[in-house]
């Protein structure tokens, strides 16, 4: 890596590539102007009754995923179990 940033051309094309990134049209389009939605983007935002029973619940997500830690806890402990009872019985034997 240290090799290409001494090479003079790389490295002032990395720098001239770097310049044209920070003004310009790029460098106005970070900007964040505010729009106003248009009807379509308004629409697709919308509440929809055919998609509701897919929208998820957070009681239900939130009780999954502590289900889902527990189970992960268990198998964790389980194998680092296992690991230190074979170990132990190469020590004895």
């Amino acid at each position: 890596m240290a090799f290409l940033l001494k090479n003079n051309s790389i490295s002032s094309h990395l720098r001239s590539s770097s310049q044209k990134m920070d003004g310009g049209a790029l460098g106005q389009s970070r900007r964040g102007f505010h729009v106003e939605l248009g009807a379509r983007e308004k629409d697709l935002l919308a509440e929809n009754d055919a998609l509701r029973r897919f929208k998820s619940h957070k009681k239900g997500v939130r009780q999954l995923k502590r289900i889902g830690d527990v189970i992960t806890a268990v198998v964790v402990a389980g194998c680092c179990y296992e690991i230190y009872a074979r170990a132990t019985m190469k020590k004895e034997a």
